[in-house]
C-alpha cells in the first residue's frame, strides 16, 4: 500500500497536461472500440474465430464490449483509473494473441500491442493531477 502511495505522490508531483490528454484519447479510444464491438458483433465474432472452440468463449464476447465501454469512460475521466486498466489488460493480451493464433492482422496487432503499453504505463502512473481521483481525494 505504500508504494501505490509513493507512486501517486511523484506521479502527482510529476504531472503533466500532454499524459493527461494521452489518457484521455485511451479512454475514448476504448469507449469508440467498445461500442464498434456492440454495434458490429458480426466482425467481434469473426476475431474470435480461433478460439471459439475453448471454454467460455461466450463469456470472453459478452465481457469485451462493456470493459471496453465502461473502462474507457473511467480511464477517460480518471475515475478509478488502475482498476478499469486491470480490467483491460486481459483484453489487450487476448487480442494480442488472437492475432497469432488466427488470420495476422496488422493494424489490430499494432493497435493492441501500442495500448498494452499505454496502459501499462496509466497502470503503474495513475490517473494524474487532471483527474476524477485527484479531484475527490482533495475533497476529503
Amino acid at each position: 500500500m505504500d508504494t501505490i502511495k509513493s507512486l501517486n505522490k511523484w506521479a502527482n508531483t510529476h504531472t503533466y497536461l500532454p499524459l493527461d490528454m494521452v489518457r484521455i484519447a485511451l479512454g475514448v479510444f476504448l469507449f469508440f472500440k467498445g461500442i464498434n464491438f456492440m454495434s458490429n458483433t458480426e466482425m467481434l465474432m469473426k476475431l474470435f474465430e480461433p478460439v471459439q472452440n475453448f471454454a467460455g468463449s461466450m463469456l470472453i464476447l459478452h465481457y469485451v464490449a462493456p470493459a471496453h465501454l465502461i473502462g474507457g469512460i473511467l480511464i477517460a475521466f480518471g475515475l478509478l483509473t488502475r482498476w478499469a486498466i486491470m480490467a483491460q489488460l486481459p483484453i489487450l493480451i487476448g487480442a494480442i494473441l488472437i492475432n497469432f493464433a488466427g488470420e495476422m492482422h496488422t493494424g489490430n496487432l499494432i493497435l493492441a500491442v501500442f495500448s498494452l503499453l499505454v496502459c501499462g504505463f496509466f497502470l503503474v502512473y495513475g490517473s494524474g493531477k487532471n483527474s476524477s481521483d485527484y479531484y475527490l481525494k482533495m475533497q476529503q
